[in-house]
């Protein structure tokens, strides 16, 4: 008898979720419907060119378009053909998309028409076989080099360690790294999420977020798909078309930013989320405000996780209240099959309740960073911990000894005097200040400390802030080592396109200031 080994491709993986109905309807938008024979069928298309192009399984698709469903099937795709899927922001400009082009080598660059101009020349220095168009209407030279392709391609097989995508992290503290995603990491991850998070044929996600990133195209769209569950999408966070959507939702992901808007508008209510089972927060950090105002409006509980590009999901907030409750300012316990500890700077564990660097194994780990070995040693302890920069702690007064709380990213603590000083503690006190929306705190130079610690503070509207008088009250509340030496007062905090604080642009900005 032969064995036929199953296919780990992550499409194949997906497609095992569509339902036996292919003409039902899997993905909306304000202009028009989509059905789960359109995925399959598209992304045959799709599939078949690259194939076409001759370039050898394993070559990399480059893609910097607006989101529409075209681009998703462009994904899928890339998956099908055992390509490697490469998106790019779409705030990146022409130099960081030369970075990213040179070091990947893509053998087919996707960009948007008003990009081409700069985009092909640039491509086809770096190697690029191919360049094509797509618009957020799904339109443009891609589409119509589909002409003729058949709508039928057998996904090509793929092992749990074949590489499916190279996800670029934002190189605050130096060159851009490529994260390789293995199909293994992919389907481990989107499975887990499955079991962890209750998804159901019969949900409907409202989809906002964009798809170059974990959040939006490998937690929700992945979701979705596995689930055989119909999105909602929309272009991007509308609160318009959110409110008017989401009567007929079950699920959303946004980052925090997504629920602070829905909290200011009045409409945005219970009976607004009526047919809503579960809300998901990531991406950045959720205030504690922000957790608690939403649910005493909506009379649900936003489940907060904790992941990165390297790693897709590492813990999550409990979906089954019977596996404990959902608590603000934490990210929860590992999920299934994932391990986490902080340790210490020599790699052993803290005692609980302490701060240290969190660090996490599982088959959702990645397999390395693209071309640099050198990195990817250092990012990973003898035993096999990936170090993910993050600093934490696990429990701590009134919070079970498994569920982890980020206190900040191990580039934004502040040594002060031989001191260290966790950000996140600081801005946990500034933010529950009268008055206060945001803050966030950070390093600046002094010549005696080497950093002192500053406060940059976000009013709500109308409030008016004494910054004297919030100095005075941090000093009756924290060690003096961490009380902010300067407190400045902004309209509003910088952050990338997921929602992140930009603390590095802060600390480029104040430089000057101790």
């Amino acid at each position: 008898m032969i064995l036929i080994a199953a296919n780990d491709n992550m499409y194949a993986v997906l497609q095992s979720g569509f339902p036996d109905d292919r003409r039902s309807v899997a993905l909306e938008t304000a202009e028009r419907s989509y059905t789960w024979q359109d995925i399959e069928s598209r992304s045959s298309q799709m599939a078949a060119w690259l194939a076409a192009t001759g370039a050898p399984a394993g070559s990399r698709v480059a893609v910097q378009v607006d989101k529409s469903p075209e681009a998703l099937f462009l994904y899928l795709a890339t998956l099908r053909a055992g390509w490697v899927y490469l998106p790019l922001n779409t705030a990146y400009h022409e130099a960081e998309v030369g970075y990213f082009l040179g070091d990947a080598e893509p053998a087919v660059v996707i960009c948007t028409e008003a990009a081409r101009s700069w985009c092909e020349p640039l491509a086809r220095r770096h190697g690029a076989q191919h360049v094509e168009t797509l618009e957020s209407d799904g339109g443009g030279s891609l589409m119509r080099a589909l002409e003729g392709q058949p709508g039928v391609f057998d996904t090509v097989h793929r092992g749990q360690d074949d590489l499916a995508a190279i996800l670029y992290t934002s190189g605050t503290t130096g060159r851009s790294k490529g994260a390789m995603l293995t199909h293994g990491n992919l389907s481990s991850n989107a499975r887990t999420l499955k079991a962890c998070w209750g998804w159901r044929p019969d949900d409907v996600l409202l989809h906002m977020l964009p798809i170059f990133h974990v959040h939006g195209l490998f937690v929700a769209a992945q979701g979705a798909l596995l689930a055989g569950a119909r999105m909602v999408w929309l272009p991007r966070l509308d609160i318009e078309l959110a409110l008017a959507q989401l009567p007929r939702c079950t699920v959303m992901m946004g980052v925090p930013t997504y629920y602070v808007r829905l909290l200011a508008d009045p409409r945005f209510n219970r009976e607004s989320c009526r047919n809503m089972r579960l809300f998901v927060s990531g991406s950045a950090p959720l205030l504690a405000d922000t957790f608690n105002e939403f649910r005493d409006r909506t009379g649900m509980t936003i489940l907060e996780r904790y992941g990165m590009s390297e790693t897709n999901m590492n813990t999550s907030n409990p979906y089954d209240p019977a596996r404990g409750e959902r608590l603000a300012g934490t990210v929860g316990p590992a999920l299934p099959g994932v391990a986490v500890r902080v340790v210490a700077d020599d790699d052993r564990p803290v005692a609980a309740g302490q701060p240290g660097h969190v660090q996490v194994r599982g088959p959702n780990v990645f397999a390395g960073y693209w071309r640099m070995p050198e990195k990817t040693r250092a990012e990973f302890t003898a035993d096999g911990w990936f170090r993910t920069g993050d600093i934490g702690v696990l429990g701590g007064p009134g919070i079970p000894h498994d569920y982890l709380s980020i206190v900040g990213r191990s580039k934004d603590l502040i040594i002060s005097g031989g001191y260290n000083v966790y950000p996140k503690e600081i801005e946990g006190v500034l933010d529950a200040m009268p008055g206060v929306l945001e803050s966030a705190v950070i390093g600046v130079p002094h010549p005696d400390f080497g950093e002192s610690v500053m406060a940059v503070v976000v009013p709500r509207e109308g409030a008016r802030l004494d910054l004297a008088a919030m100095q005075a009250r941090l000093k009756t509340l924290l060690a003096n080592f961490k009380v902010p030496k300067t407190i400045v007062e902004v309209r509003a905090l910088p952050r990338n396109t997921m929602g992140k604080v930009q603390k590095n642009r802060l600390r480029e900005q104040y430089a000057s200031r101790s």
